[in-house]
């Protein structure tokens, strides 16, 4: 028995840095969140032993934005567009697998 209230969590950057400098606001982060959440409702995946989709600060990663990250499993992204968002719900928040093409290299940081 899981006592975890949601299966999965997928944290999407939304951070905005001052100055011009790089970061997932640039990358229409926002638009990237509010297409995963409506996914994650149209698939029946959102609410309690589902999958929530959470606005977050700056994830310290910013070189590789726009970035998203999936736990329990820890598993970072970056994405393009609303079809690798759509793949990630399904491969990942609904059945479980990474999508490897997706998953964000290891030492990339902030930059």
């Amino acid at each position: 028995m899981s006592t975890s209230y949601f299966k999965r969590h997928i944290f999407f950057c939304l951070n905005q840095r001052d100055g011009g400098q790089q970061c997932c606001a640039q990358s229409a982060a926002q638009q990237a969140f509010d297409h995963c959440k409506q996914a994650v409702k149209a698939a029946g995946l959102n609410g309690a032993g589902g999958v929530r989709v959470n606005k977050a600060g700056c994830l310290d990663r910013c070189a590789g934005g726009p970035v998203a990250v999936v736990y329990p499993e820890a598993v970072w992204y970056t994405y393009v567009d609303r079809s690798d968002i759509d793949e990630i719900v399904q491969s990942h928040l609904l059945n479980g697998e990474p999508v490897q093409r997706l998953i964000l290299p290891a030492e990339v940081g902030r930059s």
